[in-house]
């Protein structure tokens, strides 16, 4: 697809977009919120041309449905056509085999490329349609189509309460218990951290978009991502950053991981105390330490020498529910490397694996089920090099179950030596609290 065609559309709300087609397989969209720096651009995606056949390296199969690399329109957006990918938590077995065992639900790599988009600038406040194909009418062709779902009818959820049921799998004794024997692992010396979750799980009769409506109505988050497949869809309110490339004469890396939490107070007094007690706590700096130090090696194993940097420490930040330690890492990709190599370097997520991180998925897998979509990653790679991710935290997964669907939703901790189990149970807690509101609070 080697010509790009862009057309400039007056403002619609993307979700609002979205909504008139969201229960088409593979109709997608990833949702920034549109306030700071990192949540610019939102994207929605519908009619693939190419989905991905499952074979014994997805990897591999990734790197040819994305293709060789192609040229971006100079005034376009950072996504310009490619393909969209949801991989699980258990494709980390692909990178280093430890015998995981598999979600029945969810293979380990999803993907689809898609020669038409919506990108909506939340700064400028306006729309381009992309289009790509093998020549500039083709290229033209799926832009105009890009350009027709404007026209569409939104078809936005109506209110009352989503699910039918929302219960935790896991009780908070069990959950405490769990952690006391991985804090008693960790002092044997076979971790530094893990990374535990709780699984809630229910059942509702509303499509997922209801809840991705609801969510972006309550908490919207940088990296909320909506991905429709036949029988199943995710709905993610994720605020993580995974890997990011972006695209030029040299393809630059980004990664932000989060470890540290804290809830938000119920008064301005109370907030700013517990975001200065999160700013300040050795604990979770020692925590988010560990993960930046374990995903700058995961870079510089496609990155040359000298070329990973951490530019920021610990900064926290704030969201509707939680505050957060964040780090920023950077680097370089090396000359013959692209996104897939850095995605299959630094998968899964050191944030919610732990440190060592095999050692870390292998103690993490005695004690929980498949993880599925949850703590794995929903990306876009673009024809042209470039590249973005999200770490699938604050995530509920759909399988359809007759009239309805069954879903689950897992929420974790970061464990280290000084972990106390009850605090780590009432961090899962904070950390579910929107998914609860959004899915059992009836909503006008």
């Amino acid at each position: 697809m080697r010509s790009v065609a862009l057309i400039k559309c007056a403002w619609r709300e993307p979700a609002k977009v979205l909504s008139a087609f969201a229960d088409e397989p593979f109709a997608c969209a990833f949702l920034s919120g549109g306030e700071g720096p990192r949540a610019r651009w939102s994207y929605v995606l519908r009619w693939p041309d190419k989905v991905l056949e499952q074979g014994d390296d997805p990897f591999q199969g990734l790197a040819r449905l994305i293709g060789r690399r192609q040229a971006s329109h100079p005034g376009g957006p950072p996504f310009q056509g490619g393909v969209v990918g949801l991989a699980a938590y258990e494709l980390g077995d692909r990178v280093e085999p430890m015998g995981l065992r598999r979600h029945p639900d969810w293979p380990d790599l999803s993907a689809a490329r898609f020669p038409g988009l919506l990108a909506f600038d939340h700064h400028s406040r306006e729309v381009i349609a992309v289009g790509r194909g093998e020549d500039e009418g083709k290229a033209a062709d799926w832009a105009k189509a890009a350009a027709s779902w404007l026209d569409l009818e939104p078809y936005l959820p109506t209110g009352g309460r989503l699910a039918e049921s929302f219960e935790p799998t896991t009780s908070a004794e069990d959950y405490e218990r769990t952690v006391a024997e991985v804090v008693e692992r960790i002092a044997a010396g076979e971790i530094f951290q893990a990374n535990i979750a709780r699984r809630w799980a229910g059942r509702t009769a509303a499509d997922p978009f209801g809840l991705l409506w609801r969510l972006l109505q309550l908490s919207p988050a940088p990296f909320a991502a909506y991905l429709s497949m036949p029988g199943r869809a995710v709905v993610s309110n994720s605020p993580e950053r995974f890997l990011s490339v972006t695209a030029g004469d040299e393809l630059t890396v980004e990664t932000r991981p989060i470890k540290g939490t804290r809830p938000r107070g119920r008064t301005r007094e109370e907030d700013g105390a517990l975001a200065a007690e999160l700013a300040a706590s050795a604990k979770d700096r020692a925590e988010n330490l560990m993960i930046v130090d374990l995903m700058r090696n995961d870079l510089s194993r496609v990155c040359p020498a000298g070329a990973v940097a951490t530019p920021e420490l610990f900064r926290v930040e704030t969201f509707p529910n939680v505050h957060h330690l964040v780090s920023t890492i950077t680097g370089r990709l090396a000359p013959g490397t692209s996104a897939v190599d850095l995605l299959q370097a630094a998968f899964p997520p050191g944030s919610i694996t732990g440190a060592p991180k095999v050692q870390a998925m292998k103690v993490i897998a005695r004690y929980e089920p498949p993880r599925g979509p949850y703590c794995g990653s929903m990306f876009w790679a673009g024809a042209d090099g470039a590249f973005d991710s999200s770490v699938l935290i604050r995530t509920v997964s759909f399988v359809r179950d007759g009239e309805g669907w069954r879903f689950e939703a897992p929420a974790g901790a970061g464990i280290v030596a000084d972990s106390d189990p009850a605090l780590e149970r009432e961090e899962t807690e904070a950390k579910i609290a929107a998914l609860r509101r959004a899915l059992t609070e009836p909503r006008p």
